[in-house]
């Protein structure tokens, strides 16, 4: 498998952290999306959405969207639950974190690393992520996981940009819950950081 990605964004740490728990290997591809690397004729023809993550198969197929991916690569494996109702409740997790907690926390970290003429935008941006992260907090208050008894790809997906959400102005010291949730994550044995550059097999 080949993933095309960048090291910075979040959506596509999903896709590696996944495929680190895993223990599968791939080849990277690096590309600089801030400078304009998801629109050039050769990226578009394999996503003509001229987004990262890009997943390619060893067949020639390519997948897109951070969250569909992770459903791929983890099914029939621990991080997505056997039962219809808690696949369910995975992916209500994971519809909503692309909905409202992504648009908010990571759009808020986007600004303050690459676009600082849009400051202006950061007041309602933290409003609106200080309430996803409320709903993580009182989830979390009332179990260990998002979903199950383990991590699972519903964590893995909130994680990704949660764990840098200060990256963007915000202060997890706010929400104790998500901070030991985060703190969970972290000690997985093949877990891996969000700027450790993966090493092609």
């Amino acid at each position: 498998m080949k993933l095309y990605g960048n090291l910075n964004s979040g959506n596509c740490y999903k896709v590696r952290l996944l495929l680190s728990y895993l223990g599968v290997p791939y080849e990277y591809v690096d590309i600089d999306a801030p400078h304009g690397g998801t629109q050039t004729p050769e990226f578009l023809a394999l996503n003509p959405a001229g987004q990262i993550p890009l997943l390619q198969l060893g067949d020639g197929r390519t997948l897109a969207e951070s969250n569909a991916i992770l459903m791929f690569l983890a099914e029939d494996t621990p991080y997505v639950p056997i039962g219809a109702f808690d696949r369910a409740k995975t992916l209500q997790w994971m519809f909503w974190e692309q909905y409202r907690h992504e648009p908010a926390i990571a759009v808020a970290r986007f600004i303050c690393c690459y676009a600082p003429d849009r400051e202006g935008e950061l007041p309602t941006l933290h409003e609106k992520g200080k309430r996803a992260l409320s709903v993580m907090e009182g989830h979390l208050r009332d179990t260990p996981w998002f979903v199950g008894s383990g991590p699972s790809v519903a964590d893995i997906s909130l994680y990704a940009y949660t764990h840098v959400a200060a990256d963007g102005g915000f202060d997890l010291s706010d929400f104790p819950h998500v901070q030991a949730w985060s703190a969970r994550m972290a000690e997985h044995p093949r877990h891996v950081a969000m700027t450790d550059i993966p090493h092609s097999p």
